[in-house]
């Protein structure tokens, strides 16, 4: 009976629920129920206090102006440009252009840090690009869609900043945690090209560039590029704190963008603006409803539920860290990264930190990159939507195309996971770890 709500949140999502109102609402019953007792007002005014709570907080601030700086990034010209760049760089290797559609997924990550952000803009250039050069559009909209998911593992990213304010982890080691995961998935990408192009003899982009190409090229994407490294360097060198660089980010895109690319005109501002202020109230809103839903879930007692649970399987340390994985992926393919990382994240922590020692940032790191990676995968894998409506071809032809590269991310995950020096190499260099 006590966890009858996680039960009713299922059940919503099955009936194609909204995930917001799905864990509004089965709070709400829960806490007006009050598990068979008579209802008490109080319950219900902590509820609505965790929701406001959830929502009012100061390192939360980072995520609107991270999210308008992506915006004004996106809008201002800047896809085309590392683009060019990327094939200048390694567009004369066979399979160029997937190769070079996986470069500019690594180098977009550093600016936007969304993976739908990725697939919209760069296969909306490259999967034309590719199917007039001979590759399946399937394939092309698949190595978009497989490349994307970089994007938010790589920082500056949101779900990071989202799972740093849910369980009180640093936001600098954090996005210094992403770093070699994220490179690790391009390059385990870029190998598997490397070998798809040999064996189906896959086109090469162009022929290769001189130094004087790669610097003209570089040139126009310096400023471009300059924005991961003052963000970066700015919060893991502790000048600037992660908020103050989600306001730094978006003043130096709004700069870059109208007066150094002038690519961006002033009568487009309100329309990214105002873009930026919705995808900031949903996402707001649905930690508020999440933070309800894990305070309820404190209440009675489900963290502890499943850590019995769990615990009681087995007690080796590396099954029930394979069984991790293994939860984490299905519910990936179910539920969009935030949700998944807002929903499980309180609960799942208190079992791999709190009873098996597991470290903080390594177990953060996990959670991040398999729900990322859950983002490709279907049936509601929300990447693949988008790289359908892009290509127009159906999810199930991309997603069979995608099984090569999801064989390569699902083993950089079993990497990370077993070798936690690959995650905490860079936080410990810092002194973040």
């Amino acid at each position: 009976m006590k966890i009858a709500f996680l039960w009713l949140f299922l059940a919503s999502l099955a009936l194609s629920i909204p995930v917001i109102f799905g864990l509004l609402g089965t709070t709400g019953l829960v806490i007006t129920h009050n598990l068979g007792a008579e209802f008490d007002t109080r319950d219900l005014n902590s509820l609505i206090s965790q929701l406001f709570s959830g929502m009012s907080s100061v390192p939360l601030m980072a995520l609107p102006m991270f999210i308008l700086a992506g915006e004004l990034m996106n809008t201002g010209g800047i896809t085309g440009r590392l683009v060019h760049f990327s094939q200048t760089l390694i567009g004369h290797l066979r399979g160029g252009l997937a190769h070079v559609n996986i470069l500019s997924s690594v180098l977009f990550a550093g600016l936007s840090g969304s993976a739908v952000a990725d697939t919209s803009a760069l296969g909306s250039m490259l999967i034309p690009a590719m199917e007039k050069q001979g590759y399946t559009r399937r394939f092309a909209a698949a190595v978009t869609a497989a490349s994307s998911v970089i994007g938010p593992i790589i920082p500056p990213s949101g779900i990071m900043i989202i799972y740093a304010f849910i369980m009180g982890v640093s936001p600098a080691a954090l996005f210094a945690g992403g770093i070699v995961p994220g490179l690790m998935i391009g390059g385990g990408l870029m190998l598997m090209v490397a070998f798809l192009a040999r064996r189906y003899d896959f086109p090469v982009a162009s022929k290769r560039a001189t130094l004087c190409e790669v610097y003209q090229a570089g040139k126009v994407t310096f400023w471009p590029l300059l924005t991961p490294v003052i963000l970066l360097g700015g919060i893991l060198t502790g000048f600037f704190t992660p908020t103050e660089a989600a306001g730094i980010a978006a003043f130096y895109a709004l700069i870059v963008a109208l007066f150094i690319l002038r690519a961006l005109k002033l009568g487009e501002l309100p329309r990214i603006f105002l873009r930026s202020a919705i995808a900031s109230g949903i996402i707001l809103l649905l930690i508020g409803a999440s933070k309800s839903f894990s305070w309820v879930a404190d209440q009675v007692g489900a963290a502890q539920m499943l850590a019995d649970f769990v615990l009681g399987l087995t007690d080796d340390r590396i099954l029930l860290l394979i069984l991790l994985n293994v939860m984490l992926f299905v519910v990936g393919m179910f539920l969009d990264a935030g949700p998944a990382i807002l929903i499980l994240g309180p609960i799942l922590s208190k079992v791999y930190v709190g009873e098996l020692g597991v470290d903080p940032i390594h177990f953060a790191i996990v959670m991040c990159v398999n729900v990322t990676v859950g983002l490709a995968t279907p049936p509601m894998g929300l990447v693949l939507f988008v790289a359908a409506a892009v290509s127009k071809e159906k999810v199930e032809t991309i997603a069979k195309a995608m099984l090569p590269f999801l064989a390569v991310e699902i083993a950089v995950i079993f990497l990370i996971t077993m070798f936690e020096d690959l995650v905490l190499f860079v936080p410990r260099l810092l002194g973040l770890a």
